[in-house]
């Protein structure tokens, strides 16, 4: 069963040029891409993003760091979309990620990490709300979708 998943290239990504690495990577999984966006976020809509870390004493830096420069927001669809892509991607701690993830082949630190996946098919839904309109996101065959499933 496909499920869709909410993807963003953090500035750090997008000012390294690993925006195209990370959508290869991606491809070449046979996820399919069905919403792309690039944009500098506002402090407002980078609050909402982290909100559950709200209470957290790192919570100023998280939106600092997001909105310090442009970020690439993403949906990708697949079999089991967002455990994929959380594979793919890496421990969150770069340090701890296996060489061959995202994260353990470029990222420098906990916040300068490269990347960000929902964490649950829940999340998913919540972070591609706040970020695509249900129109923004293309529903369409691959032509090489049958040998993906």
């Amino acid at each position: 069963m496909s499920e869709r998943t909410f993807v963003m290239v953090k500035p750090d990504g997008v000012g390294r040029k690993l925006v195209g690495e990370c959508i290869r990577r991606f491809e070449q999984r046979g996820l399919k891409l069905v919403g792309l966006k690039i944009q500098v976020l506002g402090e407002d809509i980078a609050q909402k993003h982290y909100e559950e870390h709200k209470e957290k004493p790192f919570f100023g830096e998280l939106v600092g760091f997001i909105t310090s420069g442009p970020t690439v927001q993403m949906v990708w669809e697949g079999p089991d979309a967002v455990a994929q892509v959380r594979k793919m991607n890496g421990a969150t701690n770069c340090l701890k990620a296996d060489i061959g993830t995202i994260r353990g082949d470029y990222g420098l630190s906990m916040q300068n990490n490269i990347i960000h996946a929902s964490d649950s098919p829940e999340t998913a839904q919540r972070e591609i709300a706040l970020y695509f309109e249900a129109n923004d996101l293309l529903d369409y065959t691959m032509l090489d979708e049958h040998w993906l499933q």
